[in-house]
């Protein structure tokens, strides 16, 4: 059974790695998930201390995630309108465009980047704005978006070291 929580643990750090990327997976409380597979396993013990820090960063990353966006926007001068036109950008850029069989850049690497950016020009345009301050708007979407994402990923990463770091402190 230890065996089984190890390999679903270690398939949940790469699931939340990719998860703190593309919308629609939490990465984060899945990297959580699997340093809890881990420690109920003989391979790892981390201190209740350990694991609350974790639990309290996890919340606190996921809540920000939603907030960073849009504070990014109404920063830059955009309105609700461009923070959903980012989301939808970064579905449209994620997940359909793969599913059409169009293939940009790199692993979709434009699609993530370029999906938000232009979401949010072309819902800021819809609502009215003019084209330099929905331009403005979208660059803030943009950098809510980018910190957003690299906050899930360095929680993700972090949870992850301490999982490998756990199995090799065992097996040596």
């Amino acid at each position: 059974m230890d065996y089984l929580l190890v390999v679903l643990g270690f398939l949940g750090i790469i699931v939340g790695i990719v998860g703190s990327i593309l919308p629609g997976l939490p990465g984060p409380p899945i990297s959580y998930l699997s340093l809890l597979l881990i420690h109920w396993t003989r391979f790892a013990q981390f201190s209740m201390n350990t694991l609350l820090v974790f639990a309290v960063i996890v919340v606190i990353v996921s809540v920000l995630d939603y907030v960073v966006p849009i504070w990014g926007t109404k920063k830059y001068g955009g309105t609700r309108a461009g923070v959903r036109g980012s989301t939808i950008g970064l579905i449209i850029g994620v997940i359909l465009l793969p599913l059409m069989g169009i293939v940009i850049g790199p692993f979709g690497l434009i699609g993530i980047l370029g999906g938000p950016f232009l979401g949010a020009w072309i819902a800021e345009r819809a609502a009215g704005q003019q084209s330099d301050k929905a331009l403005r708007a979208a660059f803030g979407s943009f950098i809510g978006f980018l910190a957003g994402t690299l906050m899930k990923l360095v929680v993700s990463f972090v949870i992850g070291f301490y999982f490998i770091r756990a199995l090799v402190q065992y097996i040596f």
